[in-house]
């Protein structure tokens, strides 16, 4: 699928889902997760995440030493891709959620990003 088109299918998408956004946000809290992200064809690669959801569409996510800090406007997320103080990458995508799903494309680089939420922990502070 060319990146054009991709656009296309995610913006409608998003869009649709748009207005379900804001009333599936999770509660503040730590969850542990599971972040799948695929780049052009390649099957996702997928692994085990730690969320830390701090408030109004903000969210921090590790996945080992690598960190994405989300923060979700109405229609877009800002995400800001870490490698301990290092800044790897910034990029602004749509977003939708699917239940517990998030769900975001990066267009410039033809990558998707799926990051479905578990269970609220039960360690909070």
């Amino acid at each position: 699928m060319s990146v054009p088109r991709i656009a296309t299918c995610f913006a409608a998408w998003s869009v649709a889902a748009a207005s379900a956004a804001a009333a599936t946000v999770p509660a503040v809290g730590r969850y542990d997760a599971h972040l799948c992200v695929s780049v052009s064809a390649a099957p996702p690669s997928c692994g085990a995440a730690e969320v830390d959801w701090q408030g109004p569409g903000r969210a921090r996510v590790r996945v080992s030493d690598i960190s994405y800090r989300l923060q979700l406007r109405s229609s877009q997320v800002e995400v800001v891709l870490t490698h301990g103080a290092m800044q790897l990458d910034e990029f602004v995508a749509p977003f939708a959620w699917t239940d517990d799903t998030l769900q975001f494309v990066d267009v410039a680089k033809n990558a998707r990003y799926e990051l479905r939420l578990g269970v609220r922990r039960a360690d909070q502070p």
